[in-house]
């Protein structure tokens, strides 16, 4: 992997890198993270008793949204996504839900930030429609788990799940 920051140009100004001469590659992003509630908070969104509605369907939506990038982070690439799997478990041991969003495109660039955006954006999405029973609630251990396809090729993280 190369140690240069490749948003800059030899004049340290910002640019959106040019990726047109790189190959066109399936790549593949899997990004994860939680957020943790109380116990009661968790239940209510099981139990679909929230007056905002399903939680878990709408925050799987707005992962979904999110990963389309381009408008939210400068210099990020508009990509023609070909697949977008956002999983939301809860887990009532923990009083946490879990967030795995698994993005694929064929492109020139990687999906690493569509796959860790969706992750933000489905848990931000529970926060919001939780907050008022549940003020407290903390999102952990956002991060990149694997990436496959490109230059660079293939990347595992080697931390443990948390």
């Amino acid at each position: 992997m190369s140690a240069e920051l490749t948003h800059f140009n030899a004049q340290g100004q910002a640019h959106m890198v040019d990726v047109g001469e790189k190959q066109i590659t399936h790549r593949i992003a899997v990004a994860e993270g939680r957020i943790d509630m109380q116990a009661a908070t968790l239940n209510k969104i099981l139990q679909g008793d929230n007056k905002k509605g399903d939680v878990l369907g709408i925050a799987r939506i707005a992962g979904i949204m999110a990963a389309k990038t381009a408008d939210l982070i400068p210099l990020c690439h508009p990509l023609a996504l070909t697949r977008v799997d956002i999983e939301l478990t809860p887990h009532l041991d923990r009083s946490c839900i879990h967030c795995q969003a698994t993005v694929e495109t064929h492109g020139q660039t990687g999906v690493e930030m569509e796959a860790l955006t969706a992750v933000h954006i489905a848990l931000l999405t529970i926060y919001d429609m939780c907050k008022a029973i549940d003020r407290g609630m903390t999102m952990e251990s956002i991060r990149l788990l694997r990436k496959a396809g490109g230059k660079s090729g293939d990347w595992i993280s080697n931390n443990p799940a948390s």
